[in-house]
């Protein structure tokens, strides 16, 4: 584990080009040809706005704000999954995240093989994969599913076993979407008392929200975001109040 892991973000700004919501088929360009509706003018979104923070070993910070507001694309930023479009982005640390789980599997294989492909994907070396192995599959509870091709899984299923594989090791950094929910009461109880160890376990924690009980209780500062921009950043209670006012706004 690095002993001194932080995130610094200075400037960083992020836009999706409008050229991707163009006509993706030509289906789509032969409706709006003949459609006689006006086309909607298309702009770029700026997403992130003159984003600069630093978070360091220690602090458990929540990313408040409203849907849309830029909780999500910041952390997929700071996971380095979105090319920024300015500034930059420099963190120390084993980063770990904890959003869309379940994306990446391979449909035709068996669990027990996903098990070793997305190990892989978390850098893990295939011999630890094979030592930790049963665990995952105990902490999963699927029982013989885990030798089915995951196609036949129930999104439940899924669920579970991705949980058990992301969640296997601890890192310097976690980044979470949302507390997880998994499953049925007994899954979701384990769900917690892993994500609890993993909280503990790491330096920096980064934890996008609308709970904000568990903002409260996990974390002990806030970064309030509204429409791409910092707009407060400092105390919990604070960042809750302004994040409850910026609601009444856009509501």
């Amino acid at each position: 584990m690095n002993e001194r892991a932080y995130i610094e973000f200075k400037s960083v700004s992020l836009d999706y080009s409008s050229l991707a919501f163009h006509h993706s088929s030509l289906k789509e360009f032969a409706v709006q040809l003949f459609s006689r509706r006006p086309k909607p003018k298309i702009t770029d979104i700026h997403a992130l706005k003159n984003i600069s923070f630093t978070i360091q070993a220690g602090e458990r910070v929540a990313l408040l704000g409203h849907n849309g507001a830029g909780k999500t694309t910041l952390l997929k930023a700071a996971a380095g999954l979105y090319p920024i479009s300015g500034g930059f982005i420099q963190t120390s640390g084993l980063i770990r995240s904890l959003f869309e789980i379940s994306l990446g599997f391979e449909p035709e294989a068996t669990g027990r093989e996903n098990i070793l492909y997305r190990g892989l994907l978390l850098g893990l070396k295939p011999k630890y994969i094979r030592e930790i192995e049963e665990e995952i599959i105990a902490f999963a509870d699927i029982g013989e599913f885990i030798d089915y091709p995951v196609k036949t899984y129930s999104t439940g299923m899924l669920v579970r076993l991705a949980f058990a594989i992301s969640t296997i090791v601890p890192g310097d950094i976690l980044l979470l979407d949302e507390i997880i929910g998994a499953g049925d009461a007994g899954f979701m109880a384990k769900a917690k008392q892993r994500i609890e160890s993993l909280i503990a376990k790491s330096q920096i924690v980064m934890l996008a929200s609308h709970d904000f009980s568990a903002v409260k209780s996990l974390c002990n500062r806030a970064i309030v975001l509204h429409k791409g921009e910092i707009v407060f950043d400092g105390d919990v209670e604070k960042g809750i109040n302004c994040a409850k006012r910026l609601q009444g706004v856009v509501q």
